[in-house]
């Protein structure tokens, strides 16, 4: 029996395209389930590498679905497996399901209440940078394409990511651990694609950057050992508070003049200084724990050398003696110029080419990175705020806030982007 197929014609930038009426109707179907999804885990947020509840969520979802799935990967995540009616290539989706240690002050009905224990602290928990949205997207993703196996060649891998955060002291976590354990093996992915919402971006609009989008992230701490005496006879001993304010000026010219910032942005910054006891004791160390961010890898290795170069020559110089140790917490996520270039048109046949722009580099950071370094990725940005708002507050902030009214769009594009790739 022959079967009808109907299509609807939509203008957009890229003059007329069709899509089958029956993938639009599931979209449809699936918006008011996203929103309850995300309502929920909003309310009800767990901290990274502790995301039980939420795991146990997403997984009885995709087996509902009938999505081959697997467990406990890099402790609480979830991957399922959708294999298509035809073969072809393997597609991997990400969504990051961890929250923060944040006590939310919006007052809205679904506002989390959830009390949780941070290094050794009690303190709220909250999605305070989106990723309940990103779970429920995904999970809508998983809903449309299982429902539309006849379109896809080939097989699409959902990974919900655990401790995109960052993982507890001492433990692991994240993308990271997931790649470690093979989550982009069995079956091999070709390509990965990720969003994240964006509390200062109008819904229903789009950004992304080819090449590097977002920064990598790094932590170094500094030691300085100086000599302890009293406060009022400061030439008796070697002042280690007296040399970090040095180290930290010497630090920020290798930002102002050594880098070239028409390249790429760059930033070097001390967030934490550990020194004394009393006012009146100049004490015998101190310690500086701060972050670097860069979108350019041969504009880090220049900055970790000065700096490792810097800070014992400015110790030396007042007597003092001075260490260094800089670690990566991410890479640069960078995305693939030939799959960017490749699917930039899907981003603009979904959203309308007026509403997709290309932004600026971004110093913040993101663990996705850790996929692209495998394997071919693009990341982009979902607008989450109102329309008119006038106030709009940043990630990681008690005020942070999502307009739900615009996750339809996401699920639209990151099925699209999948059955994009796979059928060209």
């Amino acid at each position: 029996m022959n079967k009808m197929i109907t299509f609807v014609f939509l203008v957009s930038g890229l003059g007329l395209w069709a899509q089958d009426a029956k993938l639009e109707k599931d979209y449809q179907a699936i918006e008011s389930k996203v929103i309850e999804w995300r309502r929920d885990i909003h309310q009800n947020p767990e901290l990274s590498n502790r995301e039980f509840k939420t795991a146990e969520k997403i997984a009885a979802h995709l087996k509902s679905l009938g999505i081959e799935v697997q467990t406990g990967v890099a402790h609480t995540g979830v991957v399922g497996l959708l294999k298509g009616k035809k073969p072809g290539k393997v597609v991997a989706l990400r969504a990051d399901i961890d929250a923060l240690p944040v006590t939310e002050r919006n007052d809205l009905p679904f506002k989390s209440i959830v009390k949780s224990e941070f290094l050794g602290t009690e303190v709220g928990v909250m999605h305070a940078c989106g990723h309940d949205t990103h779970t429920a997207i995904l999970m809508g993703v998983a809903e449309v394409l299982s429902k539309n196996k006849d379109k896809i060649k080939g097989t699409v891998k959902f990974i919900f990511q655990p401790a995109e955060e960052g993982a507890p002291p001492g433990e692991e976590g994240g993308a990271k651990l997931m790649v470690k354990e093979g989550v982009l093996q069995n079956p091999d992915v070709d390509a990965i694609f990720g969003l994240h919402i964006n509390s200062q971006t109008p819904i229903n609009t789009i950004k992304y950057k080819p090449g590097g989008a977002l920064a990598s992230a790094q932590r170094f701490v500094i030691n300085v050992k100086g000599k302890q005496t009293h406060g009022s006879q400061p030439w008796a001993g070697i002042d280690p508070i007296m040399i970090s304010a040095k180290i930290i000026d010497g630090l920020q010219t290798i930002i102002s003049r050594e880098t070239n910032l028409t390249n790429e942005a760059a930033v070097i910054s001390v967030g934490k200084i550990t020194s004394g006891v009393r006012f009146n004791i100049i004490p015998e160390s101190a310690e500086m724990i701060g972050t670097i961010r860069t979108l350019d890898y041969e504009m880090q290795k220049h900055i970790n050398t000065r700096m490792e170069e810097m800070v014992p020559a400015i110790a030396k110089a007042y007597g003092a003696e001075a260490t260094i140790e800089i670690t990566t917490s991410t890479a640069i996520t960078f995305n693939d110029l030939d799959l960017t270039a490749q699917m930039a048109p899907t981003l603009e046949k979904v959203a309308g080419k007026e509403n997709v722009t290309i932004h600026k580099a971004i110093t913040g950071a993101e663990d996705f990175s850790y996929f692209q370094e495998k394997v071919p990725g693009m990341f982009f940005l979902l607008g989450g705020m109102t329309p008119g708002t006038t106030e709009s507050f940043p990630h990681h902030t008690p005020d942070f806030k999502i307009d739900d009214s615009g996750l339809l769009l996401g699920v639209k594009t990151m099925t699209q982007l999948t059955l994009d790739y796979l059928n060209k």
